[in-house]
């Protein structure tokens, strides 16, 4: 039987509070990679990842928010980074597990809720943030932001590549760039050092929805 918007498992959430975009949508993450791939599920890295990565961006240990099928973390992880991937989909991790073991790359991929990263028991050097933000709605963003505070030291690096509500053809739940300046605030430990324009790649636009490329510097304890 097909799910439908609002039929839910007992409890399809693990215990856990559902987005705002689940909410809309009346089923979990996991629902997304059961018939086939994700709309956001393009089979390979997103190209402003390749590109961060090319340049340097990452290093020490990296964490991968909202890693999905892991096609970032994997190229990440495939250049010699200590990658782990976190996800609440575990059909996806799953699917990202097999596809690491076969293709022989050495990356770790767990379960995690991204309101609870502090349950990780672990600091990252750099974050991804790959499609995440994006999902929440305004009042999820600030627990959200304290989450990753609870996993980064200051001089910590994350960046976060997100639907922007400039030009045709957005993605859903488009974010302003003030909303990202207020996210990220310095009065929540953060400093956002540049916005620029970039894409997101979907298996629905051809060369990628307009997007933010935010690089932010964890400040403060």
């Amino acid at each position: 039987m097909s799910e439908q918007p609002g039929a839910f498992a007992e409890d399809p959430f693990d215990g856990r509070t559902p987005t705002g975009h689940e909410r809309m949508t009346g089923l979990p993450w996991d629902a997304s990679y059961r018939d086939g791939p994700a709309p956001w599920d393009i089979g390979g890295p997103q190209p402003a990842v390749v590109r961060i990565a090319s340049d340097g961006g990452f290093a020490g240990a990296v964490l991968d928010a909202g890693c999905g099928t892991g096609a970032n973390a994997m190229h990440l992880a495939a250049s010699g980074l200590s990658v782990l991937g976190v996800d609440v989909a575990e059909t996806a991790l799953e699917m990202a597990r097999e596809q690491a073991e076969r293709r022989g790359i050495t990356v770790e991929f767990t379960i995690a809720d991204a309101f609870a990263l502090q349950r990780l028991g672990r600091t990252f050097d750099t974050v991804l943030d790959s499609g995440l933000f994006h999902t929440f709605d305004t009042d999820e963003r600030a627990p959200y932001v304290d989450s990753l505070a609870a996993v980064t030291e200051p001089g910590a690096t994350l960046y976060v590549l997100c639907f922007s509500d400039e030009g045709p053809e957005t993605g859903p739940h488009p974010v302003r760039r003030d909303e990202l300046e207020t996210a990220f605030a310095l009065v929540r430990g953060w400093k956002v050092v540049t916005i620029e324009r970039d894409r997101i790649h979907t298996r629905f636009h051809d060369n990628g929805a307009p997007a933010w490329l935010a690089a932010i510097t964890r400040v403060s304890r």
